[in-house]
C-alpha cells in the first residue's frame, strides 16, 4: 500500500550512447557483400565515434543472413560481448524464398536476444530492390549498420540501469 498523500516521482530510464567499457560483435553476412560492407562500415564507424575502441569489437562473417541466428546464438552463448550487431542484406526476388529468409533470420536473432538477455542492434535490410538496399546503406536514408550500432549502444547502457 502506498501513502496517498506522498508525491510520486516517476523514474525514466533511458540508455546512453557513452558505453566506452562495452564489447561488441558485429555479425555481418557476405551474401551482396557490396551493400553489407557499407552497413559494417557505419556500424564500425558510429561504434568509434561514440568512444568504443577498435579492440573491443570482433567482426565475424557468416554466408548469408539466414546463417546470422545461429552464429549470434553462439557468440551469445560465450558471454563474451555486450551487444551484438547483426547486418546482413536480402533482397526480393521473385520467389518465396525472401519471405522464409528474412522471418526466420528476424525471429532467430529475437530469440537469442531473449534468451540470453542481450541486446541485439538488427541491421539486416530487407528490401524489394537493390536500389533500396543501397539507399539504406548510406545514401539516401541513412546508414541502417549505422542505426543498429547505436541502438546497441543503447540497450546496453540501458540494461545496465534495470537490476537483473
Amino acid at each position: 500500500m502506498t501513502n496517498a498523500s506522498a508525491p510520486h516521482t516517476m523514474r525514466t530510464l533511458e540508455g546512453q550512447l557513452n558505453v566506452r567499457d562495452a564489447r561488441f560483435c558485429v555479425l555481418a553476412a557476405r551474401f551482396n557483400d557490396r551493400i553489407v560492407e557499407d552497413l559494417v562500415r557505419g556500424a564500425l564507424d558510429a561504434l568509434r565515434r561514440h568512444g568504443v575502441e577498435e579492440s573491443a569489437v570482433d567482426l565475424l562473417r557468416v554466408p548469408g543472413a539466414f546463417e546470422l541466428p545461429l552464429a549470434a546464438k553462439r557468440v551469445a552463448r560465450s558471454r563474451q560481448y555486450d551487444a551484438l550487431i547483426a547486418l546482413g542484406v536480402v533482397i526480393r526476388g521473385a520467389t518465396p524464398h525472401f519471405e522464409y529468409v528474412c522471418g526466420e533470420c528476424a525471429a532467430g536473432l529475437g530469440r537469442v536476444s531473449l534468451e540470453f538477455e542481450l541486446p541485439v542492434g538488427f541491421g539486416v535490410l530487407t528490401c524489394d530492390t537493390v536500389d533500396q538496399a543501397i539507399e539504406r546503406s548510406g545514401v539516401k536514408h541513412g546508414n541502417k549498420g549505422a542505426d543498429a550500432a547505436l541502438a546497441a549502444m543503447e540497450m546496453v547502457s540501458l540494461l545496465r540501469q534495470i537490476a537483473p
